[in-house]
C-alpha cells in the first residue's frame, strides 16, 4: 500500500470514529428530549428525528467501516476504533456537562497508549 493509500485508510478510520461518536451524541440528545426510554415507549425513540439522525450516522459509519476493513488489517483498525471511547468522554464533558472521574481519565489514557502501540507497530 502506498503512503497516500495509508493516509486515506486512516482518514477513513477517523471519519468512522467521528461518525460513531456523533451518532451516540444524537442518541443521547434524542433520549433526553423523550425523557428516557423504557419498554413501553421505546417505539417513540424510533420516530425521534434526533435519534433517526444518529441511526443515519451509524449506517454511514458502517459503510465507511466496510471500506476501512478492505484496506487495513482488522487487528489494526478495530483496536484503533476504541478511540471512540476516549472521544465519547470528551464529548460527554463538552456537550452534556458530565463529570469524569480520575479513574475514567486514566482508563482513557491507557486506551490512547494502547492505540499508539498498535498504530506504530
Amino acid at each position: 500500500m502506498f503512503k497516500s493509500d495509508t493516509f486515506i485508510s486512516y482518514t477513513l478510520l477517523l471519519l468512522n470514529i467521528l461518525m460513531l461518536v456523533s451518532g451516540q451524541a444524537f442518541f443521547k440528545l434524542g433520549l433526553e428530549k423523550l425523557g428516557g426510554v423504557n419498554l413501553g415507549n421505546a417505539w417513540k425513540a424510533l420516530l425521534s428525528p434526533t435519534i433517526i439522525i444518529g441511526l443515519g450516522l451509524y449506517a454511514v459509519a458502517t459503510l465507511v467501516w466496510f471500506v476501512v476493513l478492505s484496506r487495513l488489517p482488522l487487528s489494526v483498525a478495530y483496536p484503533i476504533q476504541s478511540l471512540a471511547y476516549v472521544l465519547g468522554i470528551v464529548l460527554s464533558i463538552m456537550m452534556f456537562h458530565e463529570t469524569v472521574s480520575t479513574m475514567k481519565w486514566i482508563g482513557a489514557a491507557i486506551i490512547v497508549i494502547g492505540v499508539l502501540f498498535i498504530a506504530t507497530d
